[in-house]
């Protein structure tokens, strides 16, 4: 879908490195830096914290709507939660796919609640009980 959007309206680099590397470094380091003031895991899968993930990604996504001269965050969005979700995939990591590449790089397994795979989540811990 971005890929195919990419060759529809062409390619636009801003969008693809902000999706490829400052998202995940922004995420990276604010990981980073709450891990090593609270190193307890961070478990924030309730309904506050998945509805902050689901608004904060539906407002980067229609920047285009709202805040023309930022549109670019749109794609940057896509390519940021594209690439967690398929490494978190690969990885076979239950949480959501906002926290997979910084969980990866600083070996944690902390969770933010969100629109995908938390319910699937949830379902596959109730089968397994």
């Amino acid at each position: 879908m971005v890929a195919d959007g990419h060759l529809q309206t062409g390619f636009d680099p801003l969008s693809v490195g902000l999706g490829v590397m400052a998202f995940p470094a922004a995420l990276l380091g604010w990981q980073w830096f709450r891990a090593r003031n609270t190193p307890a895991r961070l478990v924030a899968t309730g309904p506050v914290a998945t509805a902050v993930n689901i608004l904060l990604f539906v407002a980067l996504v229609l920047t285009p709507l709202y805040a023309t001269p930022l549109a670019f965050t749109s794609g940057a969005a896509l390519i940021f939660y594209g690439g967690s979700m398929l490494l978190a995939a690969l990885r076979g990591y239950a949480g959501c796919e906002v926290l997979a590449i910084s969980n990866w790089v600083l070996r944690r397994d902390d969770e933010i609640g969100c629109l995908v795979l938390s319910p699937i989540d949830r379902l596959e811990a109730t089968l397994r009980r």
